[in-house]
């Protein structure tokens, strides 16, 4: 089906624009005159297209004839074909497009007129009904149709919708409206979002509320938003993570815990990175770090057959499997695999000349101060993330950089920590808790003394949660963020 005005010459915005407003004002002026609402707010729709088309789809039209079901729909007009005395328009609601068929003969000679001079975008009502057209299409002959809301601004162009995607992000209600793509993503989300909620509650997590609003910003490296509260004269920061508050929450006796929550970090604005957030983190007592990493596997498993049916993913036209066991790697062995470092990944000078060949520069990134350690992340950071297309968990962090995460007990150098990357990005973040109150006194004492020396995301010394620690904790608590914008 082609709308009316396909071929015609574009007219400028504001033109279009301009129009439709005398539109509305004739329709205002009617209804000044007792002739109708400008934007009526009593039609119930009966039915969304989705359900009309499961109900009779499969139906012939012999039976449709037979059964003649009456129905009202009410959604966004996306098309309409002005045949003289008959017409068809297509409607879309939130579960799809419908066609609906519109005759002089059937709503009159008056409406009829004024349908024809209504928009699209304009959202409109129908009721009629359910037949199949001469090509075997769903439709409703309409025996009545009204106007409920004006569009005062045209949509883009039907068949390639917007193309800017800096205009698609600023103006999204807009890009929902054309692109079907997008609103399956919204309701892909919306599903794993309380798929995941589900999941954790079936496996005796209890869901719970922590403040957004911290006095002293913790759970993570990163920078937070400053605010300010009046009532209190107090500077105040967004949340980074929910960390320290779900842990007071096993201090206090539970066992399991999680939060969906919307954190905030002051950070740059990428595809990676957004300043606000959705995180869900939880807390598991008598676990340890390999636990979380087979639950965070299934946790994701069950996620992704909620949302799309399945566990073989398409992303930027890659394939992404999450039927195959996640794989395990150290941060040496990721570099070792997916880069030429071999035997370097141990030498600090070797390392420091290869971050200054991938753009890093002494005096921005302090490389001649940093520890072994501290490169191996960075050039691993730098040379490998992106390289992990399939799911893959990153272990054994440096303690030195894992502020929060339980050191392991044959290799104190290292933490019971991971990572989890999928289609070359991170998401999520998991780790054997520490729960020894003095170390962790003295890890704060060191991200206190970094932040000193310059580094606006090493962290604050919370000396109400090391209280919490000092009532003692149960070992080794698990923790895990799984985040997404």
């Amino acid at each position: 089906m082609s709308d009316t005005n396909a071929h015609a010459i574009p007219q400028d915005e504001n033109q279009l624009i301009a129009e439709r407003r005398e539109k509305l004002k004739a329709i205002r002026s009617a209804q000044n005159e007792g002739k109708g609402i400008a934007f009526p707010n009593d039609f119930k729709p009966k039915d969304h297209a989705l359900a009309l088309l499961a109900a009779h789809e499969a139906k012939d039209v012999e039976a449709l004839t037979a059964e003649a079901a009456h129905t009202s729909v009410a959604g966004r007009m996306m098309l309409k074909r002005v045949m003289g005395k008959a017409s068809f328009a297509t409607l879309q609601d939130s579960t799809g497009r419908i066609q609906v068929y519109v005759t002089r003969d059937a709503i009159g000679e008056e409406n009829y007129a004024l349908f024809k001079h209504w928009d699209l975008g304009d959202i409109v009502a129908a009721e009629g009904t359910v037949f199949k057209t001469k090509t075997g299409e769903l439709s409703i002959h309409a025996t009545r149709v009204r106007l409920l809301t004006k569009s005062l601004r045209p949509l883009p162009d039907k068949f390639h919708g917007m193309q800017d995607q800096e205009t698609k992000y600023r103006q999204r209600y807009v890009d929902l409206i054309t692109d079907e793509a997008a609103r399956k993503r919204f309701t892909a989300r919306s599903k794993a979002v309380s798929g995941v909620r589900d999941f954790m509650v079936k496996h005796d997590f209890l869901e719970v509320e922590t403040p957004m609003l911290h006095p002293i910003p913790g759970g993570a490296n990163a920078k937070p938003f400053v605010t300010h509260h009046n009532a209190l004269d107090q500077q105040m920061f967004l949340r980074i993570a929910p960390e320290l508050y779900l842990k007071r929450l096993i201090v206090g006796g539970f066992d399991r815990v999680f939060e969906i929550n919307r954190s905030f970090r002051n950070e740059g604005i990428s595809v990676r990175h957004n300043p606000e957030f959705t995180m869900m983190e939880f807390y598991a007592a008598y676990w340890n770090y390999l636990d979380l990493m087979d639950f965070t596997e299934a946790l994701i498993r069950d996620a992704a057959i909620r949302a799309t049916g399945g566990l073989q993913l398409t992303y930027a036209g890659k394939e992404v499997d999450l039927s195959q066991p996640f794989r395990r790697l150290t941060i040496v062995q990721a570099i070792q695999q997916h880069t030429d470092a071999g035997e370097h990944v141990s030498s600090t000078q070797w390392l420091i000349a290869a971050l200054k060949k991938l753009g890093l520069n002494e005096h921005k990134n302090k490389l001649s101060t940093r520890s072994l350690a501290s490169l191996q992340v960075m050039y691993f950071e730098e040379a490998v993330e992106d390289k992990l297309w399939q799911p893959t968990f990153i272990m054994e962090h440096p303690t030195e950089i894992s502020p929060l995460a339980r050191a392991n007990d044959s290799r104190p150098e290292v933490t019971e920590r991971f990572e989890l990357y999928i289609t070359g990005r991170e998401f999520g973040n998991g780790f054997s808790e520490l729960n020894d109150a003095e170390e962790q006194a003295s890890r704060f004492h060191a991200q206190v003394a970094a932040k000193d020396e310059g580094d606006d995301e090493a962290m604050y010394y919370d000396h109400d949660f090391v209280r919490a620690l000092e009532y003692g904790m149960p070992p080794p608590v698990a923790a895990a963020s799984v985040w997404t914008a």
